[in-house]
């Protein structure tokens, strides 16, 4: 038995990135999940089923389990089994958390699963605060201040209201995420066998009754900077020496999201073949999405090539080691600019997609293609896979032209006899 324990070390869990299951043997995991993100589980079979409960995320410091705890706790587990008991069963009669505490034991189960960056933030935005992540309280959007103090079997329906009501009609969108999250972490509690009864926070028979409606959301698409207005604002970004300007102006260029491009790496990408593959697990539409590479997106990389290091993988990296820069850089660049107005990154997409239909006469599925959006049934789309790229490889390249240019109107970008793209 001695020999199937202690498989792992911390050297292996830190190097390990491939999203997954790692045994360190008697049942004990480390789970990867998409982002990066790692956290143990004890798994068992009892009865003919398979059993699983979360130990918490990997790591050292508050909040955290390290390899020691984690094999410490396993062993406890394996202990209960061997007295014919159940882990799980037990460890819902642990002492009652208080809120806060109940939202880290949640996301420390949830976390690992999720592969957006932005959406874990939120979620820990909402309901630990703003100044969470810098280890100290901020007063505003703190939804959650008071809440969190409150052991989770005492609270109410009307401590729920405490926290919804200052912003269910100012702030509606972000009220019912709140709410949502709300719910979600105190029916954890109830299943952890710390709660009984009703959940206060669920709305459809309950909060309905006591809320007014939400104020409907008028969903109006991302600000967008006018085509025309792009080849001005590229040759800002050219000009500009920082990281984010340069991760922006690589956004502009493939018409990427923002997570798409401060998420690259540099084993994403073939200088040799002009070409960037995204996989599926960071892409929204979870297919994996080729970007063939203009002159100047290339020129950008082989910059940052350059000034390549070996302990990061990434090709837009941050301030802190290992890590990209953010998109929340690229932003408060747009902020700093005066132009968060006028437009969002996501709304240079926007723009691409104007341009390539007023100014060219690409075909739409190809525009579309570029953008990594998904149109027509399976037959359709794998039928289109094999030929869009070096299409949508001359999309770009006229693109990248057209934002090298002065921006002013022109010709209309035609395709030739055998469907090639001659210049403006």
């Amino acid at each position: 038995m001695a020999r199937t324990l202690n498989k792992l070390s911390d050297f292996a869990i830190k190097a390990a990135t491939k999203p997954g299951r790692l045994s360190d043997g008697g049942g004990l995991y480390l789970l990867i999940g998409p982002t990066g993100g790692k956290s143990w589980t004890f798994m068992w079979t009892r009865d003919g089923r398979r059993r699983e409960m979360g130990l918490g995320p990997y790591g050292n410091g508050n909040g955290l389990v390290s390899l020691a705890t984690a094999r410490g706790k396993a062993g406890k587990c394996r202990e209960v089994l061997s007295a014919g008991r159940d882990p799980l069963a037990e460890s819902r009669t642990e002492a009652e958390p208080t809120f806060g505490e109940a939202i880290e034991l949640f996301l420390a189960d949830r976390e690992a699963g999720w592969r957006n960056e932005k959406h874990r933030a939120q979620w820990r935005t909402t309901l630990l605060g703003p100044g969470e992540a810098k280890g100290k309280r901020q007063q505003a959007g703190d939804y959650c201040k008071n809440l969190r103090k409150l052991n989770v079997s005492v609270i109410t329906t009307e401590d729920v209201l405490a926290v919804l009501k200052p912003i269910w009609q100012t702030r509606p969108e972000t009220a019912s995420r709140l709410r949502g999250r709300i719910e979600r972490v105190l029916s954890f509690c109830k299943v952890r066998g710390w709660r009984q009864g009703e959940n206060p926070a669920f709305w459809r028979g309950h909060l309905d009754a006591l809320l007014p409606k939400p104020r409907k959301l008028v969903r109006g698409h991302h600000r967008a900077m006018p085509y025309d207005d792009a080849p001005a604002f590229a040759k800002r970004l050219r000009a500009a020496s920082g990281m984010d300007a340069k991760a922006l102006e690589f956004a502009l260029l493939t018409a990427t999201r923002s997570g798409e491009t401060v998420g690259a790496k540099w084993s994403e990408v073939d200088l040799d073949k002009k070409l960037w593959t995204v996989p599926a697990e960071r892409m929204k539409a979870f297919r994996k999405h080729e970007v063939p590479l203009s002159p100047r997106a290339l020129e950008i990389l082989k910059e940052l090539a350059e000034l390549r290091r070996d302990d990061n993988p990434h090709v837009f990296p941050g301030q802190r080691k290992g890590r990209p820069v953010s998109a929340a850089a690229m932003e408060m660049l747009l902020r700093r600019w005066r132009v968060k107005d006028q437009t969002t990154i996501h709304g240079f997409r926007s723009a691409f997609r104007d341009w390539a239909g007023d100014r060219t006469n690409f075909p739409r599925e190809v525009a579309e293609a570029a953008l990594a959006h998904v149109i027509g049934d399976k037959a359709e789309q794998a039928y289109r896979r094999g030929t869009a790229l070096e299409r949508r490889r001359k999309l770009m390249e006229a693109w990248a032209s057209f934002l090298a240019s002065d921006g002013a109107k022109g010709k209309v970008i035609r395709l030739a006899g055998r469907r090639r793209a001659t210049a403006e």
